[in-house]
């Protein structure tokens, strides 16, 4: 047990670490640093231009503003981004286009130059924010994956049908990053609650466990018949005995796009473990 849940404690603080993606949207701090950022390196990159527009004559000077909206989509996401391309069209038509210090743009080339620039800025924060979110997805599921697998070892090495939950509830919590449960239920009772991330169960999740196993089918939190619950609820059914429920308290809005495939190969693997447990149990301990 102390391998299994110091293993289990690392792969949390690494996808907490790493991965915001994971589960939590951009926190309103993060979103203002962004737009803070896309101001501050376009008013640079203003600088820049106009040292450079004073110093010599460059046709291209306007890519000057190219940078921050690269920038702000590769760390920031692509709200910045954009941020940073509106900027940099209105700085350069601002500072750089005559006449200067207005709005007013008085030859109709520079129209087309301005246009030009805030449409190849979208294009590249575009670009740059789905790159983000490659890079970020990418890595996200190679540490999925190894959690998983860890997982399946640590399930494996388990004495006990105890240890089993146990392991479980934290490979979900350490898997999306939220709290999460695991109810082993005989009938309609439930006789071994085991939960990770410090949410405890109450009445309503409880009646939306016992829902999700009466109907096989997944009780989502805020959904009829889980209305009250704060938790969506997995059945694993079991070929003998005491059957199980998954429960993961994804916050409002926070909810994965797809939690069903990961979320399945846990359950397989723990009603495999609880009837594999059954059968020592049965049969005295295993060897």
């Amino acid at each position: 047990m102390t391998h299994v849940e110091s293993g289990l404690g690392r792969e949390m603080a690494s996808l907490r670490a790493d991965d915001p993606f994971l589960v939590e949207a951009p926190s309103q701090a993060l979103a203002l640093t962004g737009y803070l950022a896309s101001v501050l390196m376009t008013a640079a990159a203003t600088v820049v231009a106009i040292g450079i527009d004073s110093g010599m004559s460059i046709p291209n000077v306007s890519l000057v503003f190219v940078i921050p909206v690269i920038i702000a989509g590769v760390i920031y996401g692509l709200g910045a981004s954009i941020c940073s391309a509106i900027l940099g069209a209105l700085a350069y038509n601002f500072f750089l286009t005559e006449p200067r210090y207005t709005l007013a743009v008085s030859d109709p080339a520079n129209v087309w130059a301005i246009a030009l620039l805030l449409f190849v800025g979208l294009i590249v924060s575009s670009v740059a924010f789905t790159s983000r979110r490659r890079a970020t997805n990418a890595a996200l599921l190679t540490k999925q994956a190894t959690l998983l697998q860890d997982y399946s070892r640590d399930i494996g090495a388990a004495a006990d049908t105890k240890a089993v939950v146990s392991i479980t509830s934290k490979a979900l919590a350490a898997l999306f990053n939220v709290p999460a449960v695991v109810i082993l239920m005989t009938g309609n009772e439930a006789v071994s609650v085991n939960s990770a991330g410090g949410l405890e169960l109450q009445a309503a999740d409880l009646d939306a466990a016992r829902s999700s196993l009466v109907m096989r089918s997944v009780a989502r939190a805020g959904v009829y018949p889980a209305v009250a619950s704060r938790f969506d609820f997995w059945p694993v059914p079991a070929a003998a005995g005491e059957d199980a429920v998954i429960g993961i308290a994804f916050a409002p809005g926070q909810r994965p796009s797809s939690p069903q495939t990961s979320v399945d190969i846990i359950a397989r693997i723990l009603a495999l473990a609880l009837d594999c447990q059954r059968l020592w149990a049965g049969r005295g301990s295993p060897a």
